[in-house]
């Protein structure tokens, strides 16, 4: 099994000539258009297209940044399906969140599966499994657990640290490799007052931790050195630095690089 980093949270899947896609990004720009003026200035990940017709697409949650429509669209074989999590429904403020890739990737014409935590689908030599996932916002999503060929990668989104380490790990065995969220960004969106002060998603030294449980055999960093605004959206400062010195099976990926599992 082949895995690419895509920059920020993407990467592709590969396996006897196969690939899936989890999480491209495209457009930088669009994921806080919301902000106006600010968004022109703000820091943006460095990111790069995934290859053509790919098997499936997986989402990990409908956040601008995970679910691009058009990185999908033009990533995607014909008729290819992409899965994403179940919705909880919810007033329109609840859904202020995913609002905008919802209608993004609606009005892409996308095969659109919605998934349930602990399901599994079989997608050429790929299964494919739902995890339980917690995000920062309240926003439905999940892991996905990628196993081919006797190999497992497991894609953490940008999950915020919880319980389910142990079980993932008894169900189905380390993972050779965690694709793990590392920046720590702590959010003041309009639509979620009060904020917390709490992390929305992993820093570095749960991520480490989170792969500890697991039984990695190696942790590779995603969701890092990209966006960030005073007041907004602010990441912990030395993510990378802090997560090598907390453990040590760190693989880090250049933009575009593999690792073979």
């Amino acid at each position: 099994m082949r895995v690419r980093w895509l920059g920020w949270a993407g990467v592709e899947v590969e396996e006897q000539g196969e690939h899936l896609v989890v999480d491209p990004l495209e457009d930088v720009g669009a994921v806080f258009q919301w902000i106006g003026d600010g968004a022109a200035t703000m820091p943006r990940p460095d990111v790069t297209a995934p290859r053509a017709d790919a098997l499936a697409g997986l989402v990990t949650h409908l956040h601008r940044d995970h679910a691009d429509a058009a990185a999908l669209a033009a990533a995607l074989s014909p008729e290819a399906p992409v899965y994403e999590p179940q919705g909880c429904g919810g007033s329109g403020p609840e859904q202020l969140g995913i609002a905008q890739a919802d209608a993004e990737l609606s009005g892409a014409g996308l095969d659109r599966r919605p998934t349930s935590p602990w399901a599994s689908t079989n997608i050429g030599p790929f299964t494919v499994t739902a995890l339980p996932a917690v995000d920062g916002t309240g926003d439905p999503q999940v892991s996905w657990l990628i196993e081919a060929g006797g190999k497992r990668v497991l894609h953490l989104g940008d999950t915020m640290f919880h319980g389910w380490w142990w079980r993932v790990s008894e169900r189905f065995g380390p993972p050779g490799a965690v694709l793990a969220p590392i920046n720590g960004a702590r959010v003041a969106f309009p639509h979620r007052r009060p904020t917390s002060r709490l992390p929305a998603v992993m820093d570095p030294e749960q991520a480490a931790l989170a792969a500890e449980l697991l039984g990695a055999d190696q942790v590779v960093p995603i969701h890092y050195d990209g966006y960030a605004l005073p007041g907004v959206y602010e990441p912990v400062p030395d993510a990378l630095d802090r997560l090598r010195s907390t453990n040590n099976r760190v693989t880090t990926l250049e933009l575009g690089e593999s690792i073979e599992l």
